[in-house]
């Protein structure tokens, strides 16, 4: 892609009421522009980065045995009178009537949506476990919406839904998703913490929220320094009872971890699983037919992944105060290419042909006339995990300069070295 075509509008000031790292450089760096309070528009950057947050997501939840849905963003308040839902939720559910003057919804959630899509097909244990999920966008009216996309009131979350026959089934679809949510987030370049929850307006009486270590975040996590080792194991059981507690939930006085055996983090919660039985089935009347013939309330549970919001937090982790800094695997464009000698036909030539050898390793290619300074600091900004800079030494003597964008080294390299270092990677 070339940056003379493309549309990134950068700017070089920090917007007004931008206060925290990720909404000044979102918004600096061409990924969301504002339309409303809370409510953003998506630019090109921003897209690519949240489709590949997407695909991660997707993999991971196919391999894990999920089955992909998409539920409608408008929902008839009758199903969440149906579950009890409708009067309790609270203002953060932004309610409409449609022509008819039926009341309906604009989804905050679609625990009911989900249930009313099986009550009636999913009809005998044979047909259990079953796991839906989707990626679709949400409403929730917040009072005060803040940093951006991190705290906004449109927003597009992973949420899916399990189906058990029993307790038993279903705690193994909630481990089954909390280890599906650790492999999810450490192929982001994220570190993990699973935190003991309250279910809120969701129910239930098992949760987890998921919160990432960051420099900066909304949360203070203290947990136990078997986490991070634990991270690596299969072991969802012992994960899940290790000590980690965030916020006003710690207590010295009643921690059984040595002091020294505590980290204290800042973390940022971008996940959240319930476990809540029959909370839904039972009020909606879904139903199977039980091995010993009898009709029982399905179990469920529900787990949301905040994708726009991961794309927030994921620069709160990886960032310096010359813009982002990409982990590859979310990455809008792997490499920027840069020509720092446009008016030389040699480097034009030369910056062209290693464009188009690598134009299917995600290449954004800055053919623009403009001054050193701007190239370099624009590319710092966006955060590309790798520059391949085109300069006089490329027609004297056949080199460029490979930049690391997360350490700051440079290395100098042939051209043709170059390229196939990134064509076969």
């Amino acid at each position: 892609m070339r940056l003379s075509k493309y549309y990134l509008p950068t700017l070089k000031e920090i917007p007004a009421g931008a206060e925290i790292a990720s909404h000044q450089y979102m918004l600096r760096a061409g990924l969301i522009k504002q339309t409303a309070s809370g409510i953003y528009s998506w630019l090109s950057l921003g897209l690519r980065v949240l489709r590949n947050i997407e695909d991660i997501i997707r993999d991971e939840m196919n391999k894990a045995g999920a089955i992909e849905v998409l539920m409608p963003c408008v929902q008839p308040a009758s199903l969440w009178r149906e579950s009890g839902r409708y009067d309790d939720y609270g203002k953060e559910m932004l309610c409409i009537k449609d022509r008819h003057e039926s009341d309906m919804l604009f989804g905050p959630t679609h625990e009911e949506v989900a249930t009313d899509l099986i009550r009636g097909t999913v009809k005998s244990y044979k047909d259990l476990p079953l796991c839906l999920y989707q990626i679709q966008w949400k409403f929730r009216d917040e009072m005060r919406p803040r940093y951006g996309v991190m705290r906004g009131r449109e927003f597009l979350m992973k949420d899916a839904y399990s189906f058990n026959i029993d307790y038993e089934n279903a705690l193994n679809s909630y481990n089954l998703m909390y280890k599906t949510y650790i492999k999810i987030f450490k192929r982001m370049g994220l570190t993990p913490i699973g935190v003991r929850a309250d279910t809120g307006p969701i129910g239930g009486n098992l949760s987890h929220e998921f919160h990432i270590l960051t420099s900066t975040g909304e949360s203070t996590l203290y947990y136990d320094n078997k986490f991070s080792e634990l991270l690596e194991s299969e072991d969802i059981e012992s994960l899940k009872s290790i000590y980690a507690v965030a916020d006003d939930m710690h207590n010295l006085k009643t921690c059984s971890v040595p002091q020294e055996q505590l980290s204290v983090s800042k973390g940022i919660e971008i996940g959240h699983i319930f476990y809540f039985g029959d909370k839904y089935s039972k009020p909606m009347n879904a139903k199977v037919v039980s091995r010993d013939g009898k009709n029982v309330n399905i179990h469920m549970g529900s787990y949301g992944i905040g994708v726009s919001r991961l794309v927030s937090a994921t620069i709160e982790a990886f960032h310096d105060d010359k813009g982002i800094i990409w982990p590859e695997t979310v990455a809008p464009f792997r490499i920027g290419l840069i020509n720092l000698q446009t008016k030389i036909s040699k480097c034009v030539e030369i910056a062209n042909k290693t464009c188009e050898a690598l134009k299917n390793n995600g290449v954004l290619y800055d053919d623009t006339e403009g001054s050193v300074g701007v190239k370099f600091a624009r590319m710092d900004l966006i955060g590309l995990p790798w520059q391949i800079i085109v300069g006089k030494k490329a027609v004297s003597e056949n080199i460029v300069e490979i930049k690391n964008r997360a350490t700051g080294e440079i290395e100098e390299m042939q051209i043709e070295e170059a390229i196939n270092r990134f064509s076969t990677e």
